[in-house]
């Protein structure tokens, strides 16, 4: 198999070591709301989604109501927070630097945040011009839907299916593989747990890595053979 189309990363977790700051903002939020809920267990149960996806989800399951003005306010603070902890993957800018394809960033949060954490982290060089938040997508629709991953594809001029993605969460691995594209699941950063990485192969990753090292010559092993997506 020739060199992939694109290599898409998710932001958060994957470039980024954001998702555990959000988790504990959002856990904060949370049990001032009066839902007990720790930041490990929103990491596990919920990476991936967005604030306002998990307060549905918590309203389902827990039969419980939650003021609207939670999320902006979540969203505040979290943005706060970022600004003074996020930090980038251990050895992501070398890992991204190396590769020769197409490369794109999908993620669930805004596009400001998004700019603002790879600012902070310096990766901002890398992904110039080539990052998509699925909120600001055509559908809004945020992942688990496939849109924002095929609304890359598109612009990047790239088939679905010579397309890997690199995902540390169930709910991004189901929206890539609903897409129609390959995954590298990534299980490397602080929110990581015992069972990370089968429960990424179990949502449809072909393999993970918890080393962005690692990185190029998984890519450059997978793209030997085709895989039934």
């Amino acid at each position: 198999m020739p060199a992939p189309d694109l290599i898409i990363f998710d932001c958060d977790g994957v470039l980024v070591d954001s998702e555990i700051v959000a988790a504990r903002v959002e856990a904060e939020m949370l049990r001032e709301a009066g839902y007990e809920i720790s930041a490990e267990e929103i990491a596990q149960r919920y990476s991936g989604l967005t604030f306002r996806d998990i307060l549905m989800s918590i309203e389902k399951e827990a039969e419980m109501l939650f003021q609207a003005s939670l999320i902006d306010h979540a969203e505040a603070r979290t943005d706060e927070r970022l600004r003074r902890e996020v930090k980038a993957i251990n050895g992501v800018a070398q890992a991204v630097a190396a590769i020769t394809v197409k490369k794109c960033i999908c993620s669930n949060s805004t596009g400001e945040r998004i700019a603002a954490m790879l600012k902070k982290t310096g990766l901002s060089p890398l992904f110039h011009g080539v990052i998509f938040s699925s909120l600001e997508t055509p559908s809004k629709r945020p992942k688990p839907a496939p849109d924002v991953f095929l609304f890359a594809a598109e612009k990047m001029e790239a088939d679905p299916s010579r397309t890997f993605v690199i995902e540390d969460s169930v709910h991004g691995i189901a929206g890539a593989r609903a897409a129609g594209m390959r995954v590298i699941g990534f299980t490397g950063a602080s929110h990581s747990h015992p069972n990370h990485a089968d429960m990424l192969m179990e949502a449809g990753a072909e393999t993970t890595i918890n080393r962005m090292a690692d990185l190029n010559g998984v890519i450059a092993a997978l793209s030997e053979w085709s895989a039934d997506v």
